[in-house]
C-alpha cells in the first residue's frame, strides 16, 4: 500500500476518477455508497497505514491562526459583498434576514458535516500519503488546489471551480503551516458560512 505505483493509482481513483464520475449523472444512492466506501477506506489509509492520530496539539498557535483567517476574511468578506452587491444585490444577507432558522441549520450542517469530511479528505489524507511523491513544494499545493476543485465539478458551475481552487490554495498554505485538521476545517468552515451568509448560496448550491 506504500508503493509509489499503488499511491499513483490511489489517486488517481479517489481524486479524479470519482470526482468525475460523480458529475455523471447516475443514481445518488449508488453515488453516496461510493463516497461513503471512499471515504472509510481513506480513514483507514491515515489511522492504520500513515499513523495518524487526529488531536489537538498544546503547540497550536491559536492566537496567530485567527488573526491570519480573520485578516484574510475581511478582504474576503470586501471582494464578496461588492460582487454580491453588482451581480445580485438583492441576494445580500437575503437567507439570513429572511430565513434565519434556515441559515443556522446549514451553517451547521456544512460545517460538521461537510468541511470537515472535506478537510480529512484534501487536506490531511492528501498531504500525509502523497508528499513523497512530489519534489516540489509549490506543485504539491498547486495539485492540491486542483483537485480540491475538481471535486466540486458535480455542481457544474465555474464559479464554484474557480472558488474553490482559490479556496484549496488557502487551505493548502494553512495546513502546510498548522499540520492541523481542526484549524484548516475551522478556517474552512469560516469562509464557506461568510458566503452563504453574503448571499451567494444560491451560486453556490447552498439551499436557499
Amino acid at each position: 500500500m506504500n508503493t509509489t505505483v499503488y499511491k499513483g493509482i490511489e489517486f488517481l481513483i479517489i481524486f479524479i476518477l470519482l470526482p468525475i464520475s460523480f458529475a455523471i449523472d447516475y443514481s445518488i444512492k449508488l453515488k453516496m455508497g461510493i463516497g461513503l466506501i471512499g471515504f472509510l477506506y481513506i480513514i483507514y489509509i491515515l489511522l492504520k497505514v500513515e499513523k495518524k492520530k487526529f488531536k489537538i496539539a498544546p503547540d497550536l498557535k491559536w492566537r496567530i491562526f485567527w488573526k491570519q483567517t480573520l485578516f484574510k476574511l475581511v478582504i474576503i468578506g470586501m471582494l464578496t459583498s461588492l460582487f454580491v452587491w453588482l451581480t445580485d444585490s438583492q441576494s445580500l444577507f437575503n437567507v439570513l434576514l429572511n430565513k434565519p432558522k434556515l441559515w443556522l441549520f446549514i451553517l451547521f450542517v456544512y460545517s460538521f458535516f461537510s468541511v470537515y469530511p472535506q478537510e480529512i479528505i484534501y487536506r490531511t489524507f492528501y498531504f500525509e500519503r502523497y508528499k513523497a511523491l512530489f519534489k516540489n513544494d509549490s506543485l504539491f499545493i498547486f495539485v492540491n488546489a486542483i483537485i480540491f476543485s475538481l471535486g466540486h465539478i458535480f455542481f457544474k458551475n465555474s464559479l464554484v471551480i474557480i472558488l474553490t481552487f482559490l479556496g484549496g490554495l488557502l487551505f493548502a498554505i494553512t495546513y502546510i503551516n498548522t499540520k492541523s485538521t481542526l484549524l484548516v476545517s475551522i478556517e474552512h468552515a469560516v469562509y464557506g458560512c461568510w458566503l452563504f451568509t453574503i448571499g451567494m448560496g444560491g451560486m453556490l448550491g447552498f439551499p436557499a
